[in-house]
């Protein structure tokens, strides 16, 4: 069984920044204050079980993945783990701009660009590299729940070398929003998140800080716990 706590170093979008409260409605929870946050009579209009669709995403807070949820490797601290991220933030980089949409991905719905951005692959690959001494090794259990009989050969490489399948070429920045969805139910639901992310006028995300998110136990949800912005 993986160790607890475990952490993930996220991109969220600042505690008062509107695609934050976008996400935090939407998936019912603030992964800044840890509080509960009322669902849109909108989406619950079109979805009464909203609650249900959302419970996936939910439970690790709106956000993109840049480095995945881990155990800390023997050794390593909550401590060692901040002033890593600290000292990553501080390094001068290209900052990436996306166009966000709303659109499908993998049968879900998230936040993506409209396009692709070398810089964002840059700096999710950097991510991935730096944080990676942290990581606990996969145990047998974490490596079967990630069904590596259904990823191809060089996810399976990227599973077995950096403990996650989608990073490197295979990363896509992706800020969730629902479950799986059937091809049915996801059209007008789509339709309607569309709608609202349309409503906040968000042409352009700046990709500028990073996060550290813990959760303490298995049914838990994860916790922002620090949050540094990029040097440009």
């Amino acid at each position: 069984m993986t160790g607890f706590p475990r952490y993930a170093i996220y991109f969220a979008a600042g505690a008062d920044s509107a695609l934050s409260r976008f996400g935090a409605e939407l998936l019912g929870y603030d992964a800044y204050t840890g509080d509960e946050v009322p669902f849109p009579r909108e989406a619950l209009q079109i979805a009464p079980n909203w609650r249900d669709i959302t419970a996936d995403p939910r439970k690790y807070g709106f956000h993109a993945t840049l480095k995945a949820p881990m155990a800390l490797a023997s050794g390593r601290t909550e401590a060692g783990l901040v002033a890593a991220c600290a000292t990553f933030a501080g390094q001068p980089r290209t900052i990436p701009v996306i166009r966000p949409v709303v659109d499908t991905i993998g049968g879900f719905i998230a936040v993506i660009p409209a396009e692709p951005v070398d810089a964002l692959q840059q700096f999710a690959a950097d991510c991935v590299r730096e944080f990676d001494s942290f990581r606990a090794s996969l145990t047998a259990q974490d490596r079967a729940r990630r069904k590596p009989e259904k990823l191809d050969e060089r996810q399976r490489d990227y599973l077995d070398r950096w403990g996650y399948p989608y990073v490197m070429e295979e990363f896509r920045f992706h800020m969730t929003l629902t479950g799986r969805l059937d091809a049915e139910r996801r059209g007008p639901i789509l339709e309607m998140l569309r709608g609202r992310f349309a409503a906040r006028g968000l042409d352009t995300l700046v990709i500028d800080r990073l996060a550290l998110f813990r959760q303490d136990e298995t049914r838990a949800r994860f916790r922002i716990v620090g949050e540094w912005t990029l040097a440009r």
